[in-house]
C-alpha cells in the first residue's frame, strides 16, 4: 500500500516537473480533452516525433498513464532512471515481446491508462508511418478505450538527428475515441489502418489550423 501510495505521489510531481519544464521551453497547445474517459481502461495511441513525446502526450492529463519504451533507453544515464520511475515498461524491439505484452495488458485490466508510439520508432521526416498492429491484441486483451492522439511541432524542435532539442510550438490534440465495443469488432490490420488514417487526418487539420503546410500522403 505505501510503494502504490510513493509512487502516485511521484507521478503527481513528476507531472508537475514536467509541466515547469514545457512552460520553460515550449508554447504547447493542447486541444480534446474533453475526449479522455474518466475512467475505465485506456489507451493513447500518438504519433512519435521526438524523445520528449511521452511527455506531451501524458503531461497535460489528470490520469495516470503509463508507457512502453525500447529497452536500449532504459541503459541511458538520463532517460533510464526517469522512464524507471514513471512505471515504464521496457520491450525488445524486432520481435513480439510476451513478457511487455503481459505487464501492459495486466495495467489495463485495472483500469489503468497507457501511451504507445505504434510506429516503433521516431519519425525521420514528421510525417505519419503506417501503424504496427499489435496495438489491436493489446486493446482487446485490455479491454480498453482508444484514444487517437497527434502531436505536431515536436519534429522542428527535436529531430532524430540532432542531439538535443529546440524550443518551440507544441501542439497536442486527442480525438474522438474508439469504444472498447468498436475494437472488438475490427482485426489488428484494420483497426492499425483506421487509426494511421485518422491520425493523419488530425495532424494535417492540426497543421492547417496552425498555416503550416498539410502533409502529403
Amino acid at each position: 500500500m505505501l510503494k502504490e501510495k510513493l509512487k502516485a505521489g511521484w507521478f503527481w510531481l513528476a507531472r508537475w516537473i514536467c509541466r515547469v519544464f514545457c512552460i520553460l521551453f515550449f508554447r504547447v497547445r493542447v486541444y480534446g480533452k474533453e475526449n479522455i474517459p474518466a475512467k475505465g481502461a485506456f489507451i493513447l495511441v500518438s504519433n512519435h516525433q521526438s524523445y520528449l513525446d511521452p511527455i506531451f502526450c501524458v503531461g497535460p492529463l489528470k490520469r495516470p498513464s503509463s508507457f512502453v519504451a525500447r529497452d536500449s533507453l532504459f541503459s541511458n544515464w538520463f532517460f533510464g532512471p526517469l522512464i524507471s520511475s514513471v512505471d515504464a515498461i521496457p520491450v525488445k524491439q524486432g520481435k513480439a515481446d510476451i513478457s511487455a505484452m503481459r505487464k501492459v495488458i495486466g495495467k489495463l485490466k485495472k483500469g489503468g491508462g497507457f501511451c504507445l508510439f505504434p510506429e516503433g520508432t521516431r519519425t525521420s521526416d514528421g510525417k505519419i508511418a503506417p501503424f504496427k498492429s499489435g496495438v489491436g491484441f493489446l486493446c482487446r486483451r485490455g479491454d480498453a478505450t482508444v484514444v487517437p492522439v497527434v502531436i505536431d511541432g515536436a519534429f522542428e524542435c527535436w529531430p532524430r538527428h540532432k542531439k538535443i532539442f529546440s524550443p518551440g510550438s507544441i501542439s497536442v490534440c486527442y480525438g474522438k475515441v474508439i469504444t472498447a465495443e468498436q475494437v472488438k469488432n475490427m482485426g489488428d490490420r484494420k483497426l492499425a489502418e483506421v487509426l494511421t488514417d485518422t491520425l493523419r487526418r488530425m495532424q494535417n487539420e492540426c497543421r492547417m489550423e496552425q498555416g503550416k503546410k498539410p502533409y502529403d500522403y
